[in-house]
């Protein structure tokens, strides 16, 4: 039996294909979810998403699985105990940024009510289906994700310029760049937003 075409970045490695075929850019509304990936993709700056993804889980443990409230509640001590940690990217800015990120995130939920409410509002709650048939086709960022960065730098966030916004976006499903011979491509354009 033929093995399913994937989009060109996905690896043969499980994590990876695992993360490719049932996450990748599907419609995420739940802010918990936002708010976890946002902080990952913070934390892949610079990266492989690979090396992330294999974090993941721990990022959960100590990161208290991403609850906002708890996140944005961690004392400096907490979080230079996290830099000893080779479970996580022990990286000072990125590890204290997961903090200034959570009390931004809770400031736009005041405001909007959801996160989701804010960051779906940028394309109508209608996600954007791209048609690319080759990995060199997908940008790295768009005017898009130069407005939304621009945005939550005003809103204090950290970690989130433009490129890593796109890659945001893409992760939870505003953006469909799954390659159009990708079997996830066609579930991806029938989703209930």
């Amino acid at each position: 039996m033929q093995d399913k075409i994937r989009c060109s970045w996905c690896s043969d490695d499980p994590i990876y294909i695992d993360y490719h075929d049932k996450e990748w850019g599907r419609v995420e509304k739940n802010d918990q979810q936002l708010f976890e990936m946002l902080i990952l993709e913070g934390a892949q700056a610079g990266l492989s998403w690979i090396t992330v993804l294999k974090k993941r889980q721990h990022y959960r443990k100590v990161f208290h699985n991403f609850n906002v409230r708890k996140v944005a509640k961690m004392t400096d001590p907490e979080l230079e105990l996290l830099l000893k940690d080779p479970g996580i990217i022990r990286n000072r800015l990125k590890v204290f940024a997961t903090r200034k990120n959570a009390l931004a995130f809770i400031e736009v939920q005041k405001e909007f009510g959801t996160f989701s409410k804010y960051i779906w509002s940028y394309v109508d709650a209608v996600p954007i289906t791209n048609q690319f048939k080759a990995l060199k086709e997908i940008p790295a960022n768009t005017a898009l994700s130069d407005r939304i960065a621009k945005d939550l730098k005003k809103r204090n966030f950290t970690f989130i310029g433009s490129t890593i916004i796109y890659a945001y976006l893409q992760a939870i499903g505003v953006v469909n760049d799954h390659q159009t011979d990708c079997f996830c491509y066609e579930p991806c354009l029938n989703q209930n937003t």
